[in-house]
């Protein structure tokens, strides 16, 4: 009796898959800074729920950046230091008014739209050729999309409260 051996093929890395993942990597650096400042700057009674949501997020995405970090070095890469931050995130810069919770709020949901399309095409890029990245990116993408939920609760909220 002769068994068949399955080899499986060691994943494909690609210079975009891992320019995807870099690039993930430093939106949720860019995040951390902005949701850190933000959940700092807010003031007011209004502000103190989206502080709290702001600070807990900071943690979690610090997280995310932990893992895509520790996927980039699995591939062979090079994980990126300070110099190669990204400056997109234009609608999260600090306010000069400290009580614009709705700007911030609505600039929290810009960043997590932009994460959500951007996990998007990393899913696809890996599909069937990297399912380690694929999971990874699926599994931010969740949390992703519990953010802006949560996120959009707030906006609903303030809608509710103009005459």
């Amino acid at each position: 009796m002769s068994a068949s051996v399955h080899r499986e093929q060691p994943t494909e890395v690609t210079a975009s898959r891992v320019e995807l993942l870099t690039r993930a990597y430093l939106m949720e650096m860019e995040t951390v800074a902005n949701y850190l400042a933000a959940s700092t700057n807010l003031d007011g009674v209004r502000a103190q729920e989206v502080v709290r949501a702001l600070a807990a997020d900071v943690d979690e995405e610090l997280g995310h950046a932990r893992r895509l970090a520790t996927r980039l070095n699995q591939l062979g890469a090079v994980v990126p230091g300070s110099h190669a931050r990204l400056r997109e995130q234009d609608s999260l810069q600090p306010r000069i008014d400290s009580t614009d919770v709705e700007g911030v709020v609505r600039g929290v949901l810009e960043a997590e739209d932009g994460a959500i399309a951007h996990y998007r095409e990393l899913i696809e890029d890996a599909d069937g050729v990297d399912w380690v990245t694929q999971d990874l990116a699926i599994s931010i993408l969740a949390d992703e999309e519990a953010h802006r939920r949560l996120f959009e609760s707030f906006v609903r909220e303030y809608e509710r409260e103009r005459p």
